[in-house]
């Protein structure tokens, strides 16, 4: 599978799910476990709404 999504992508998607986590920890909510999307896709380096638009935040050179 080819990785979408590019280092600052990733960054953004990590900060955001920290985010997300924190405030659902903060407000006592299940709601807190969507930060479980934007980090799973950050780590793996694969989106799949990505995939199904054709879109790609990797240069040339970070796709594997």
């Amino acid at each position: 599978m080819k990785h979408n999504v590019g280092k600052i992508d990733k960054v953004v998607r990590i900060i955001i799910a920290l985010i997300i986590a924190a405030v659902g920890i903060y407000y006592q909510s299940w709601w807190g476990l969507l930060a479980i999307v934007p980090l799973v896709t950050a780590l793996t380096g694969n989106c799949v709404l990505y995939s199904m638009l054709g879109i790609s935040t990797c240069l040339m050179t970070e796709k594997k």
